[in-house]
Formats: C-alpha cells, structure tokens, sequence
C-alpha cells in the first residue's frame, strides 16, 4: 500500500488553551465563551476531533446557527477543522439528507465516523436533526441557536456510548437563555458537586490567542468603536446588556453634519446590486430600499430608499415597487436581485406579477433570507466602525433616518431586541437588511 503524505497541521496553543482542552477529556460538558478571534472554536474542535479517533459512536452532530455557518467554522475552520485534520480520510457527503463528513482510517482505526452537520438557528431547525442518535455534540455560536433545536439535540444523545458536548459562543446578555437556563445552571451544579459527569467553562479573550500578533490585535481593535455593546462583547468578552440608540455612532455624525458617511463618488462597476422589500402590516408600512456590494465585498453603499405609510391595495403596492425599481435601474443601469420579505408569499407574487406586466420579467425576486436580527445589526454597525458603510445621493433618506432613530428595547433583560413599538421605522431596516443578508460573512466574516 502506498503511503499517505499527510501535511502537518500547525496548531500552536496556549497555555490557558492547553489546559482547557485538556479538561474536556474528563467533563461531559465543555463550554468556551468569550471574545472574537479567541480560538475558542479551535480548541472545541480539537477536543472533539481527538475524541473522535476513540469513541465507539458512529453519529456525531456538528452545528451552527446555519449548516454553512458549521461547515465554515467546524468542517474548515481556515486550516484547522475536521476535514484537515482528518485530511486523506474523510470525504463530504449526504446521510439521510444532510450534509456530513466521512470519516474513517487509521486515526479512528478504520471504523467509520459520520459527522453531520446543521443548521440550528431557526425555530423549525430541529426537525433536521430527528431521526438519529448522536455520540458527540459540537456547536459554534450556541447562544444564536434556537431552544428548541438544543432541546432536541440534547435528548438526541440520551443513547450515546461517550456523551460529550462543545460549545463556544460570543458573550450575550447577561440575562440570555443561553445563560439561564444552560450555562449558569451548570456552573451552579458543577460547584456544589452536583453535575453529572462534569463541567468545564472557560473564558478567553483576544489577548489569550498566542497566534495573533500585537499588531494584529492593535488592526482589529481599531475597526471597532469603543462605546459600543459590539467592542465590549467581540474585544473584552463581556456578557453586556445593550442600551439606547444602536447605531449611536451613524446617529452622531447625522447629527453633527460631519458627511462620513456619505459617498462622494460610486465604482464603476458593482459586485452586486439589491433591492430589499418589507411589506407594511398592523399600522406599518411598505419599505424598498436598494444598496450596492462594491467589488470584492469591500463596502456596502445605499443607493435609494422609499417608505409608503397607510393603506396600500396589492395593485398599488405592484406599481410602487415598478416605479422604485425602474428609478434604480434608470440611476444605477440594474439590479441583480430583489429579496423580499419570506412571510408574505401572497404579496411576493403580487410583485412578479407587477413587474411581469411592466416589461421587468428578467427581475429575480427572491424571498429574504432571514438572518437572525441581531446579527444583521451587527454586520451593519461593524461596517460603520470600519469605514465600509455609506449611503449616496438624496435618495436615501427614508433608511437614514430609521438608522438614526432605532433604538434597543429597554424592557428586553433576556435578549437583546430592537425595539418594534411604532416608534421607529422597522420597517425601512429589515428591508435594508435583506440586502446583504446573505453576503454577511462575505463583507464582515463571522
């Protein structure tokens, strides 16, 4: 036979790293929380891959708030995930309809791993996951996965040989569920001496990863605006409750007159040009609100933005949304698609139709895809604090004004929410949001 050249992986850890690793062979449950770039996730996936190679288990789960969003940190992890480390001996695949890697060789002694992979972000996620049992559990992000989806993947190990559970997160509101009804209750066990199997939590930050250099970290904390929850939680890693305006840092420049974040000039070219549509209901109103992705996913530019209040008539709201689109296309030559909001499938069709009739059939409309609120916000704030975010023209100021007004729910003590009472324009940011929603880890990463 002939042999493998396997390529060296070259992990290097720290000692707080080493030693958290090294506890997740004897506890069940292995929790690492803290700032971004940490190598929180590194380390959980190395645990998990380790235990791999022994565990008589044949079906693993590996999750994240998306399956792409587990496939990228988990399966890859730029170098470092389970397809590198099982590099010659494993293969993706499908197993019963899921996405999954294949693994078998001599690391796990030629006995066969599956490891599936899912999404677990959405209410309905868990029904993706019924049907097996699970050995290991690893997540990424847990804090953004639904809690119906750890519910069922928890009773999905009830049968497993070697339980284990990885999870890493971002920190989230001290009063998260994630907390509550998870972390802190093991934490509370694990003390009194109470938790089966145990517990092991640890806390990085930044400035744990031996990786990254002083340099480095010095670049990224400098695309972050201090004052905000996104600098508190991604740099310090602290659990923080967020407060008052969300984009305080877009509101005070408006306010101040000091046009940072007006373009003065468009490229040429565009990687791509979107329309988001939010339809009114309950009081509220129809939004369209069209951006531009510059080459490369550098910057996200607003290019126009509308909002009908009152009563609108499906025919009517038809013509609104030719009309916005025509002045688009007369401004800026296209658009490459139009995502609007997936709840109303009636009203979607409506706007087919509408702009079937005008001569505009070669429009992709596309339902929104629906990105978990808090992460569109902080893709946003987080292109704001780099510099990346602007809007042109006179045509904007409908999405200007609803990003200077939107504020967090004061009443919100789990979870941080966006507050949704009529006083701001919701309406106008969701449409904004399904913009780029779905090139988010494109322009920012996760």
């Amino acid at each position: 036979m002939a042999k493998i050249k396997r390529k060296t992986i070259p992990f290097n850890f720290g000692q707080k790293h080493i030693e958290y690793i090294r506890k997740c062979e004897k506890n069940t449950i292995n929790a690492a929380e803290g700032a971004v770039r940490a190598g929180k996730t590194i380390d959980n996936v190395y645990a998990f891959a380790h235990e791999l190679k022994t565990t008589k288990d044949k079906i693993h789960l590996a999750s994240g708030s998306t399956a792409a969003n587990a496939k990228l940190n988990i399966g890859d992890a730029n170098g470092f995930g389970l397809e590198w480390i099982f590099r010659g001996q494993s293969h993706w695949g499908k197993y019963k309809g899921n996405d999954c890697l294949f693994i078998k060789g001599p690391d796990t002694g030629n006995r066969q791993r599956v490891v599936i992979f899912a999404g677990g972000g959405k209410a309905d996620s868990f029904k993706k996951i019924r049907g097996n049992s699970y050995g290991m559990w690893i997540a990424t992000e847990i804090n953004l996965h639904h809690d119906s989806f750890i519910k069922e993947a928890s009773n999905r190990q009830l049968a497993a040989k070697r339980l284990k559970v990885f999870w890493d997160l971002n920190p989230d509101a001290p009063k998260a569920p994630i907390y509550t009804d998870y972390l802190d209750v093991y934490q509370k066990k694990q003390e009194a001496g109470e938790m089966v199997g145990g517990y092991n939590y640890e806390h990085f930050t930044i400035f744990d990863n031996i990786n990254i250099t002083k340099e480095r970290i010095a670049s990224i904390i400098s695309r972050y605006d201090k004052t905000s929850i996104w600098y508190m939680r991604d740099i310090l890693g602290k659990r923080c409750t967020a407060d008052g305006l969300i984009y305080r840092i877009f509101a005070d420049a408006i306010s101040a007159g000091s046009g940072i974040f007006k373009a003065v000039e468009l490229p040429s070219v565009f990687q791509e040009i979107n329309v988001g549509v939010d339809f009114g209901g309950s009081g509220s109103g129809h939004a369209f609100v069209a951006s531009g992705i510059t080459r490369g996913y550098q910057e996200l530019i607003i290019l126009e933005s509308e909002k009908h209040s009152g009563e609108t008539d499906p025919e009517e709201l038809g013509e609104l949304f030719v009309n916005f689109c025509l002045k688009v296309i007369a401004k800026y030559a296209t658009i490459d698609n139009v995502y609007a909001d997936s709840a109303e499938q009636v009203l979607i069709r409506g706007l087919r139709t509408a702009a079937r009739k005008s001569g505009l059939n070669w429009l992709k409309i596309y339902d929104s895809y629906k990105e978990e609120i808090n992460e569109r916000i902080r893709a946003t704030y987080m292109l704001m604090s780099q510099g990346r975010f602007f809007y042109y023209g006179l045509g904007c100021e409908s999405l200007i004004d609803a990003l200077c007004t939107a504020i967090w729910d004061p009443k919100k003590i789990t979870k941080n929410e966006r507050l949704d009472d009529g006083t701001s324009d919701i309406d106008s940011l969701d449409a904004f949001e399904y913009t780029f929603e779905r090139s988010i880890s494109r322009l920012i990463g996760r």
